[in-house]
């Protein structure tokens, strides 16, 4: 009956910290542009915040017109007021049409995730 016990205690434990470590990982959580927003001007900047502060220079993205060719970004810097921001200057006013985000992000705990948005600047 006791060992029953334990063993029952112990998987919750471990079911607790899986759980735990599993929600330690950076999520994105806005974007500007937003994610499927349509722009009426080209942004200057993309700015992708974070619940976690990020490593910024292991962290970036990259993005590609509708055609799937890449953008010329600057170089990915966190915003010196919030850890929490990458910010990806744009070396040139975008084009009307779609754009895609496909970023990566290493969080100060070392774990890293990516994803992807899309935005449309509409001139």
């Amino acid at each position: 009956m006791l060992r029953k016990s334990v063993t029952a205690i112990v998987s919750l434990l471990a079911a607790s910290l899986a759980a735990t470590a599993a929600a330690a990982h950076p999520k994105l959580v806005k974007s500007d542009p937003a994610a499927d927003a349509v722009v009426t001007a080209s942004p200057k900047e993309l700015r992708l915040s974070f619940n976690e502060e990020l490593v910024p220079k292991f962290s970036s993205a990259d993005v590609k017109d509708q055609k799937g060719q890449k953008i010329e970004v600057g170089a990915p810097a966190a915003d010196p007021a919030d850890k929490k921001q990458l910010v990806l200057p744009l070396t040139k006013p975008l084009a009307a049409g779609t754009y895609k985000v496909e970023w990566h992000a290493v969080a100060a705990d070392t774990h890293r995730v990516q994803g992807s948005f899309s935005f449309t600047v509409k001139q």
